[in-house]
């Protein structure tokens, strides 16, 4: 049976991570959607944002989104915000199967402190603002995360619960 599986959640949530984990495990490949876009635009994140806009940004993220329609076998590690663009979250339910990556707010502020430089959503934040700024982003973006058909709310998942909850849903 073909995998096709789309991470979704909050920056910090190890989307990109558990990605390459699950991937390796379901002999699929993985694959980081922020990474294929500045691959594709020649640019970072923090550039693309800065120079285009976020428009821009979210508009290219779903076209190359909906480029993995004709392809099998793979994991993606979505964009934190790629599930709140247009109908991108539906696309990806009916697709394959969503997982939502959901730890605490204290561990996605304690993750993301060291590398704002490379988010451009918080670059400018306060580092005392951080956890007040994803508990905001979080509950905007809630009513497209709890769309995903697989929650993970834990702060270190176990691989093999992943996989149970993978086969539980149809995949491999």
């Amino acid at each position: 049976m073909p995998t096709k599986i789309f991470l979704v959640g909050m920056m910090g949530s190890g989307k990109s991570h558990w990605a390459a984990q699950l991937a390796k495990a379901l002999g699929s490949r993985s694959f980081d959607l922020d990474q294929l876009l500045e691959t594709q635009e020649g640019k970072t994140v923090t550039n693309i944002f800065a120079q285009e806009g976020e428009t821009y940004f979210r508009e290219a993220e779903s076209n190359l989104l909906r480029s993995f329609a004709s392809q099998d076998n793979f994991i993606l590690a979505t964009g934190g915000g790629t599930a709140c663009f247009g109908a991108n979250m539906e696309w990806m339910n009916q697709q394959g199967l969503t997982i939502w990556m959901d730890p605490p707010i204290p561990v996605l502020a304690e993750r993301l402190l060291y590398e704002k430089q490379h988010r451009p959503l918080i670059a400018a934040l306060a580092d005392a603002d951080l956890a007040q700024w994803l508990t905001q982003k979080r509950a905007e973006r809630l009513v497209y995360y709890q769309s995903a058909q697989v929650v993970v709310s834990v702060t270190h998942p176990h691989l093999p619960d992943l996989l149970s909850s993978i086969q539980q849903h149809g995949q491999p």
